[in-house]
């Protein structure tokens, strides 16, 4: 039994290893056709990438400004729950913008994401790999990675920022209709309350995580197309992996950014 269980261990984690690499050399093949060969004249496909911002960024606005609103609602009558028993009722607004700001905005706006981009990455991908489509790109020398990677990377790099900014509004309007309907404060005295309190530093911690979230959420599901195998149930199981491999390297990163943010700065 013992055996057996230290060689699961061992197998599970020689997997996990040989993930980590194949992903780690997708990365550096993404960031080289990203930023390093457009310097020496192969350039970016940028049709392909405006038409990925599109879908990535502009078709997820309707559900992210629906579930940010409701986030930041919730967040106000929660808080209110406790803080009108201390009469401090007028630390909501802050509360409110800095939660949203710092940590709800940018991980709710790459939850939703993985689970909308993420998985259509894979999919995409995945059906091209097992209807050798890929194959068929290596053998007229076309790089799958600039081709079907690099889009999708620089697409997600740049909308997850501004996604998590709606997040951000949208989650604090959420609260401010709270606070004006149900607690009775007054609007001007809302808005005052968040800007004496939200700082700069708030907004770019959000924003900087938002970058690092969106770059995993591609390349974890452009890896994830990459390994499928075995017809349309393969692709099923890699899109599965890939929205929660990608969940859970978010909220790890998420974990590493708040700490570097609080210790040293």
């Amino acid at each position: 039994m013992v055996t057996s269980l230290l060689g699961f261990i061992g197998n599970r984690t020689q997997s996990i290893a040989n993930e980590a690499k194949r992903l780690g050399r997708l990365t550096a093949d993404a960031f080289d056709w990203s930023f390093i060969a457009p310097l020496t004249g192969r350039g970016i496909k940028w049709k392909s990438v405006l038409r990925h911002m599109v879908i990535v960024g502009f078709d997820s606005i309707p559900i992210i400004c629906f579930i940010c609103v409701l986030v930041g609602a919730i967040i106000a009558m929660q808080s209110a729950y406790q803080l009108k028993h201390f009469g401090a009722v007028r630390y909501i607004p802050p509360l409110v913008g800095v939660g949203m700001t710092r940590e709800l905005g940018p991980l709710i706006a790459a939850i939703i994401m993985a689970g909308r981009s993420g998985s259509a990455f894979t999919a995409e991908i995945g059906t091209m790999v097992v209807s050798e489509e890929v194959d068929a790109l290596k053998t007229m020398v076309l790089e799958p990675v600039k081709f079907l990677v690099v889009p999708k990377f620089i697409a997600m790099m740049v909308m997850q920022p501004c996604l998590t900014m709606i997040a951000d509004l949208v989650g604090m309007f959420g609260g401010f209709l709270v606070a004006i309907t149900s607690l009775e404060m007054a609007p001007n005295l809302y808005l005052a309350y968040t800007i004496d309190y939200l700082v700069i530093k708030d907004i770019i911690t959000g924003l900087v995580k938002s970058v690092a979230f969106g770059t995993i959420i591609a390349l974890v599901g452009c890896h994830y197309g990459f390994a499928a195998s075995g017809g349309a149930e393969g692709v099923g199981k890699a899109t599965t992996r890939a929205v929660v491999t990608s969940i859970f390297l978010v909220i790890v990163a998420d974990c590493v950014f708040t700490a570097l943010f609080y210790f040293a700065f």
